[in-house]
């Protein structure tokens, strides 16, 4: 399998107004770059930076935090990449961030530990905007990314890893690594997922579609479904990426779904190219690549796939 690179990183529920860091900081420690300006909570330099547009960078450390951003274009930037740590806490019974002004970019942020009782607790909710996330962690919680719908919107991931993510237990929704809603578009590259513990590793209903250079290691999750699934069909490009299927699968037809819930988008041009997929060693049983319910003429060019697995099936 082809080894890719990727950047290193370290492998509640709360009202805004009460999320604390664990022990009293001494002195504020979420700055506004631009305004050299220091705050004791997260949800405070959110308020301030409000309709604007501003940074706000946060020092090592773990931190019982979360936001609620209603407007503006914020990024929220670790000054040590790896080193700052989102645990357990949510706004809003979501998310650590939950996201809803015209944009935000999460960098070097470390999320872990995110569980609500609707069972989709996550490190972001976006539920509007512009979203780009760089350098981080999502871990051990229910979901990693979570999206309402914006068709107008854009989602993109870059150098992340989502570990020990996902449910579907408890007679409620699953939860996956990353859901996108109906969002315009949806990007993820040089991105790792593995260590699935159900749902799906990516699903997405956004019009588009681009998962490229990123790698799916299934071999030790725990009763996971598709690594990609595509519900409503998607144009795009799914390319260079390395698959590796498990033993223990809820669902292990296919690695990649197409329209498996109903055709809704423009799914002609979407292409799979490129990747390599395997299943685990010793493990012997029929699966295909990409499985479509669209009947669209998906372009499949240079997958290299192994024994037991075929590259394409239609299904009705």
């Amino acid at each position: 399998m082809r080894k890719l690179a990727f950047a290193a990183l370290l492998a509640l529920s709360a009202s805004p107004g009460h999320a604390q860091s664990i022990g009293e900081p001494a002195a504020p420690v979420f700055v506004i770059r631009e305004t050299g300006t220091g705050y004791f909570t997260l949800q405070e330099a959110v308020r301030a930076i409000g309709d604007g547009r501003g940074t706000i960078q946060i020092p090592p450390g773990t931190y019982q935090e979360c936001a609620v951003q209603d407007g503006g274009d914020i990024s929220y930037v670790a000054t040590e990449p790896g080193r700052v740590i989102f645990d357990m806490v949510t706004c809003e019974q979501k998310a650590a961030l939950v996201l809803r002004g015209r944009s935000a970019r999460v960098e070097g942020i470390v999320f872990q530990n995110m569980a609500v009782p609707d069972g989709n607790g996550s490190g972001i909710r976006i539920e509007e905007g512009d979203l780009t996330v760089r350098e981080s962690l999502f871990r051990n919680s229910e979901s990693g990314i979570l999206s309402a719908s914006d068709p107008d919107g854009t989602i993109r991931v870059e150098r992340s890893t989502f570990s020990g993510l996902g449910r579907c237990d408890r007679d409620l929704d699953c939860a996956h690594s990353i859901y996108v809603n109906g969002y315009g578009a949806l990007s993820i590259a040089n991105t790792r997922f593995e260590r699935g513990t159900g749902g799906h590793y990516v699903k997405s209903r956004a019009a588009r579609i681009e998962v490229v250079d990123s790698s799916f290691d299934d071999s030790a999750g725990r009763t996971t479904n598709y690594m990609i699934d595509l519900p409503n069909g998607a144009s795009g490009l799914i390319a260079r990426n390395a698959f590796v299927q498990g033993r223990d699968k809820e669902n292990y037809s296919a690695f990649i779904a197409v329209a498996a819930e109903g055709l809704e988008n423009d799914t002609s041009r979407l292409a799979v190219a490129d990747n390599e997929a395997a299943l685990v060693p010793d493990l012997y049983r029929r699966t295909s690549f990409v499985a479509d319910l669209s009947g669209a003429p998906i372009r499949l060019q240079g997958n290299r796939v192994g024994q037991y697995i075929a590259e394409f099936e239609r299904r009705r």
